[in-house]
């Protein structure tokens, strides 16, 4: 198998089979039955069942991602019982919403901790890129507003930055309108720093907006732990927000079919990552790798948020819904709910293919 495809399997594998770990690991605090945890998805290459618990844990065909299948998870679990009698625990169904509502919320909760933790081990070999102006063009708006190189921006429009690519994306969506910009400047007379506003009138050029802020084109080394940990944090935060602005531009007509990335073209990506920094050495392929982790984690815990049916976000809500009146959604019409979305969501992922094999070939 080529390499970069190999590291895609392992990429995409490990972060979806984190994600039902999540789901695996709070079923069991919470004295769920886990019927089968299964690492890869299809027919079963290997499969035992552990003898203390009842659980099958499967080793399958198709080795991208995985599943945990919780006794009555998705209705009636009399089948499950006679495939599994010595399972351990109760259903599903039978635990309180709370309960059930951190069973669910736990995949995507911990896609977000992969994604910090991946953070927190590319930071402490790259370093931090904090919102520092290295300048400003000639003749652009940030020149004119008074900028200069050692000033920190901090926030647009009221939204907290940290990081330089925080500004480039969130030009990306704020379009035409004027920025508010808040910023730190050092002032060598007191010693100290001060916060500065101003408001800045975005010039557009080949194809998008700019505020004309020269950035620093290398990383600064972490001053301490902290730091790192601080900026981790900042990192995850980043991509959450890129996502959910990718939505909006989405839902926006901002974007074109062309723009959106499936499974073909990840795979792709992930296999051209592999491929141009090979030349760097083992290291650097690797901390690559990690960072398209961040992204794509960050990505999957976003979007199984979404409140759509079939997605862990939609039966986020069916739950908050019986946290709310006391009564659990009929099992009958929740699954005939979820039914629905997985066919949506199954039609759109073939659109999506297609688009993918379209833009390659």
């Amino acid at each position: 198998m080529d390499l970069g495809y190999l590291a895609a399997v392992v990429v995409l594998g490990g972060i979806i089979l984190f994600h039902e770990f999540g789901h695996y690991l709070l079923a069991r605090l919470n004295g769920i039955a886990v019927v089968e945890f299964s690492v890869g998805f299809g027919p079963r290459l290997l499969s035992w069942v552990s003898q203390k618990t009842g659980i099958r844990y499967s080793l399958k065909f198709l080795p991208l991602g995985g599943s945990c299948a919780m006794l009555g998870e998705f209705g009636e679990d009399e089948d499950e019982k006679e495939e599994v009698p010595d399972v351990k625990g109760v259903s599903f169904f039978d635990k309180g919403p709370l309960a059930k509502m951190a069973v669910i919320a736990a995949g995507p909760i911990f896609n977000f901790i992969l994604a910090f933790v991946f953070s927190l081990v590319i930071l402490s070999w790259a370093g931090i890129d904090p919102a520092v102006i290295a300048g400003t063009s000639e003749g652009m708006p940030a020149e004119t507003a008074g900028l200069k190189e050692g000033d920190v921006i901090t926030k647009l429009d009221g939204r907290k930055i940290h990081l330089s690519r925080e500004i480039s994306m969130y030009l990306m969506t704020a379009g035409q309108d004027p920025v508010q910009v808040e910023y730190r400047r050092y002032d060598e007379t007191s010693s100290s720093w001060t916060t500065e506003h101003t408001v800045i009138q975005p010039e557009f050029k080949d194809g998008r907006y700019y505020l004309g802020v020269l950035l620093q084109g290398h990383r600064d080394a972490p001053e301490s732990l902290v730091q790192v940990l601080q900026y981790s944090v900042y990192e995850v935060r980043y991509w959450i927000l890129t996502v959910i602005d990718s939505l909006k531009m989405i839902a926006g007509g901002k974007v074109s079919t062309n723009d959106i990335a499936g499974p073909v073209r990840i795979v792709t990506i992930i296999d051209q990552t592999v491929e141009e920094n090979t030349q760097y050495g083992f290291v650097t392929v690797v901390m690559n790798l990690l960072n398209l982790m961040v992204m794509f984690s960050a990505n999957l815990g976003v979007m199984n948020l979404l409140p759509f049916p079939a997605l862990d976000g939609g039966r986020l809500v069916f739950l908050l819904w019986e946290l709310v009146t006391r009564q659990p959604v009929s099992q009958r019409v929740e699954s005939a709910v979820n039914m629905a979305g997985m066919a949506l969501l199954m039609t759109f992922m073939v659109f999506v293919v297609f688009n993918d094999l379209r833009m390659i070939f």
